[in-house]
């Protein structure tokens, strides 16, 4: 069964595009990247030439006699004959990109050629970045993938291409979904947070139509990932970098979510740790939600280095790192309130980025005010809370109603309610977060 992903759509434009470059399509791993190019190539390509660099490490040497394609395709072609290069209708896949970066090099050389397109893929990609890009700028078009998120699961669940469309129409009408839509897309929402978007929990769930053995999966996932840090960090570094991926759910499962790296480890000091906090984000596995100095625009620069909250990329990953306690409660009473709404946070940061957004939140020094996420419109800051509960918003109205939040004229709040509007508050159910970036781009506040 393949999941249809967002990523097959970009791959068929770039197809048709006569002046395509050579891909490099980056993200963390496990997310569907080798899947996704391998459905494309058989679609379009008469020969596949698929070489892993993390498994066939006997590839790495097929640019020891220069990065020219002939002398590349000679070489593939010496260690596999069985390998088959036709012009125009041959796609070479170089997977597991991080393994070897120096193939970078001969992107150049592919592109001016001509006679074969190319596909670069590999995770921790943000670690080898700057050699990559540096042997390659300007010779390359570069794609982000990432797990799959809430309108793709929609999809795998039998909903078509237009979902989306239909359920910001009702946004942007302000009218209510019915109580079966609410019923229908809540269990959906519920069952997506606790699966989370990596391919293989959710496949597992589509095709068995059950949870069964999807926390296994979600904890073997986890596993993989701190393989990874082995891996590609060695020492003290290795240590640190755990230290920080293992407190993630433990900060988040407090009142004050910002993330504080004094209670790491004993002595842990920021300027020591920082690098592990910025590795986990180049190796896409986190969110990093930066800290407002004040909630107005411009955003970029407005924040303190020191200060920030950091949710997974992915929310199945938080929810493998649940405690016992924490997993019945989720899973017997789907209460996704748990850790003090940890989940409906990191479902939020996830949907936003997920939809292109950079993260910030506000935290007033020596006050209880303090607001979740905060996007943007053409012309004004716009506040977005998280709640557990349909209640007051006390800081939203603050934020809203005091002049000295210029910037700021209306809210959004997202909780478990319906469709609403009142005080310039925007009031969402959750599983709206996913179309917020695309409903302001529209709005006139």
């Amino acid at each position: 069964m393949y999941i249809r992903r967002k990523i097959d759509i970009f791959l068929d434009g770039w197809r048709k595009n006569p002046d395509r470059m050579p891909l490099v399509i980056k993200g963390a791993r496990q997310i569907g990247k080798t899947e996704s190019v391998r459905q494309f190539a058989k679609k379009n390509y008469t020969h596949i030439v698929e070489i892993n660099f993390a498994v066939q490490t006997n590839f790495r040497s097929i640019c020891d006699d220069g990065y020219d394609v002939d002398s590349i395709i000679k070489n593939i072609s010496r260690i596999d004959p069985t390998k088959q290069f036709e012009n125009g209708c041959t796609l070479i896949f170089f997977d597991e990109l991080q393994d070897f970066p120096q193939i970078a090099t001969s992107l150049k050389f592919f592109r001016q050629d001509g006679r074969f397109d190319v596909i670069c893929s590999g995770s921790m990609l943000g670690l080898n970045y700057q050699k990559i890009e540096s042997n390659s700028v300007g010779n390359k078009t570069d794609y982000e993938m990432q797990s799959i998120d809430f309108e793709e699961f929609l999809w795998a669940k039998g909903y078509d291409e237009g979902i989306s469309d239909e359920l910001l129409h009702n946004i942007v009408e302000l009218q209510p979904f019915t109580t079966a839509e609410m019923t229908a897309f809540q269990s959906l929402f519920v069952d997506y947070c606790i699966l989370g978007g990596m391919p293989a929990v959710v496949k597992q769930f589509i095709e068995r139509g059950t949870f069964e053995n999807t926390l296994a999966l979600q904890r073997e996932l986890v596993s993989d990932y701190k393989e990874d840090f082995r891996k590609y960090v060695t020492g003290l570094e290795q240590t640190r970098l755990l230290n920080v991926f293992n407190h993630i759910p433990v900060q988040l499962a407090k009142e004050n979510k910002k993330f504080q790296i004094s209670k790491v480890a004993s002595g842990a000091r920021f300027k020591d740790y920082f690098g592990c906090v910025e590795w986990l984000a180049d190796a896409g596995i986190i969110n990093i939600c930066r800290c407002l100095n004040f909630p107005e625009l411009p955003l970029k620069g407005n924040y303190d280095d020191a200060k920030y909250k950091i949710y997974f990329k992915d929310t199945g990953l938080l929810v493998a790192c649940l405690d016992d306690e924490a997993q019945d409660d989720l899973r017997s009473n789907k209460n996704l309130g748990v850790y003090k709404g940890a989940l409906y946070e990191n479902f939020v940061g996830e949907a936003l980025a997920k939809s292109g957004c950079e993260l910030y939140y506000y935290k007033r020094e020596n006050s209880t005010l303090e607001e979740d996420f905060f996007l943007r419109t053409k012309k004004s800051l716009v506040p977005v809370e998280v709640k557990s509960q349909n209640g007051r918003s006390r800081s939203l109205n603050e934020l809203i109603k005091n002049p000295r939040y210029q910037d700021i004229t209306h809210g959004v709040k997202l909780c478990n309610a319906n469709i609403g509007f009142e005080n310039n508050i925007l009031t969402l159910p959750y599983f709206c977060a996913f179309l917020l970036k695309g409903y302001l781009k529209n709005v006139e506040w």
